[in-house]
C-alpha cells in the first residue's frame, strides 16, 4: 500500500522516463475500479430493493453515475498531466485545479440527483403528502446547493469569500432596489409555499380579479393557472398577497338553492308541497342532512307563491353535483304535480269596470250591424 501511494504521488513530480507505463497503469486501474464499482453498486441496489426503506434506493441511484464518471475522468486528467509534462514545455499545474473542481462537481451532481430522487420517491410512495410543499422544499435545497457550490468554486479560483460577501451585501441592496418586483414575486411564492392557500391541482378564483381556473404550476416568480377554456394564465406571485383568493377545491359540500313558484290558485296545497319536498330531501341518499336544510314558503311573488329550497349535497364533484341537482329538481316537479298544483308563469290580470265593459259591448254590436 505504501509503495502504491509513493507511486501515485510521483505522478505529479514532472517528467519521467516511465511516463507511458504510468499512463497505461492508470488506465488499467481505472478499468479495474470501474468494473469493481459496477459489481458493488449492482449488489447494493439489489440489497436496497429488498428493504422497506425508500431512501437507500434514492441514495444508491444518485451516486452510481457520478462515481462512474469520476473513476474515468480523474485518472484521465492525471494521464493528461503526465503527457503535458513529458511531451510539451508547459506546466500541468492547471490540471490539479481541474481535478479539484471535478470532485466538487461530482459532489454537487450527487446532491442534485439525491434531491430529485427523494422528491420523486416521496411523491410516488406517499401520495398523501402535499406535492406543492415537497416541490418547494426541493427547489430551496437545490438553490442552497447551487449557491454554496458557487462559493466553493470561486474560492478555488482564488477569489476572497469575505470580499465576495461584502460585495454581495452592497450589490444585493442595489439589485433589490432595481428588481423589487422580482423579489416581491419571489417572496410571494415563498408565502404561497408556507401558507398553502392552494396547491397544484386546486380550483381557485378571485372575486377581485378575473382569475379562475386550476393551478398547474407554482414557480418562484409566477403561478400558472389553466382556465376552464384551457388557456394558460400566468399570474405573478405578488398578486396573491393583495387579492382575495377563493379555493373552491376545499369546499366540503355544494349548495342547491332554488325558488319554486306555485300558482296563487294552489295556495291550499302549498304547505303539503313544502312538507313533501322536505321529506324527500331528508331521505335523499346524496343530500347532506347534517348541513342546513330549509324548505319553506318564502315570498309572495307578482304571479306566484314562492317556496325556498336550500340544501347541500354530499359530493363536491361538479359533474356529480349537477346530476344530484337534476334529480332533486325532477322530484320536486313530481311532488308539485302529485298535489294537483302547477308552476306559475308571469301573468297579467285586467280588472275592467262594468261601465267600460258595457260601452265596449255597444261598440261591438254596432260594428257587427
Amino acid at each position: 500500500m505504501d509503495q502504491f501511494l509513493i507511486w501515485l504521488s510521483s505522478l505529479e513530480k514532472g517528467a519521467s522516463v516511465n511516463w507511458m507505463y504510468n499512463i497505461g497503469l492508470l488506465l488499467l486501474l481505472s478499468a479495474l475500479l470501474w468494473g469493481g464499482w459496477l459489481l458493488l453498486s449492482s449488489r447494493l441496489a439489489t440489497i436496497a430493493s429488498k428493504t422497506h426503506l425508500i431512501w437507500d434506493d434514492a441514495l444508491i441511484d444518485a451516486i452510481r453515475a457520478p462515481v462512474s464518471l469520476c473513476i474515468w475522468v480523474w485518472p484521465g486528467l492525471m494521464s493528461l498531466g503526465i503527457m503535458v509534462d513529458n511531451i510539451t514545455s508547459y506546466s500541468s499545474g492547471f490540471l490539479a485545479l481541474l481535478r479539484h473542481l471535478l470532485l466538487v462537481g461530482v459532489f454537487i451532481w450527487i446532491l442534485m440527483r439525491l434531491i430529485t430522487n427523494i422528491e420523486q420517491t416521496i411523491l410516488d410512495n406517499r401520495p398523501h403528502r402535499d406535492a406543492t410543499t415537497v416541490t418547494a422544499i426541493s427547489k430551496i435545497l437545490r438553490l442552497i446547493v447551487i449557491v454554496l457550490s458557487s462559493l466553493i468554486v470561486m474560492q478555488n479560483f482564488g477569489l476572497s469569500l469575505s470580499g465576495l460577501l461584502t460585495f454581495g451585501g452592497v450589490g444585493g441592496l442595489v439589485v433589490g432596489m432595481a428588481a423589487k418586483d422580482l423579489l416581491a414575486n419571489f417572496f410571494g411564492g415563498m408565502m404561497i409555499y408556507f401558507d398553502r392557500p392552494f396547491k397544484v391541482g386546486d380550483w381557485i378564483r378571485s372575486p377581485d380579479r378575473q382569475i379562475e381556473g386550476t393551478i398547474e404550476r407554482i414557480g418562484f416568480r409566477m403561478t400558472v393557472i389553466r382556465t376552464f377554456d384551457k388557456r394558460p394564465l400566468y399570474v405573478p406571485n405578488s398578486v396573491f398577497s393583495s387579492v382575495v383568493v377563493e379555493n373552491a377545491s376545499r369546499m366540503q359540500n355544494r349548495r342547491i338553492k332554488q325558488s319554486v313558484g306555485l300558482r296563487y290558485c294552489d295556495a291550499a296545497v302549498v304547505g303539503l308541497v313544502v312538507d313533501d319536498i322536505k321529506t324527500m330531501l331528508q331521505n335523499h341518499a346524496d343530500i347532506e342532512t347534517r348541513q342546513t336544510l330549509i324548505v319553506s314558503f318564502d315570498t309572495y311573488g307578482p304571479s306566484s307563491l314562492n317556496i325556498l329550497v336550500y340544501t347541500f349535497t354530499k359530493t363536491v364533484d361538479w359533474v356529480k353535483y349537477k346530476a344530484v341537482q337534476q334529480d332533486v329538481m325532477l322530484q320536486i316537479v313530481a311532488i308539485v304535480h302529485s298535489h294537483g298544483a302547477d308552476f306559475a308563469f308571469p301573468t297579467t290580470t285586467l280588472d275592467m269596470p262594468t261601465a267600460a265593459i258595457s260601452a265596449l259591448t255597444v261598440i261591438d254590436n254596432r260594428q257587427q250591424a
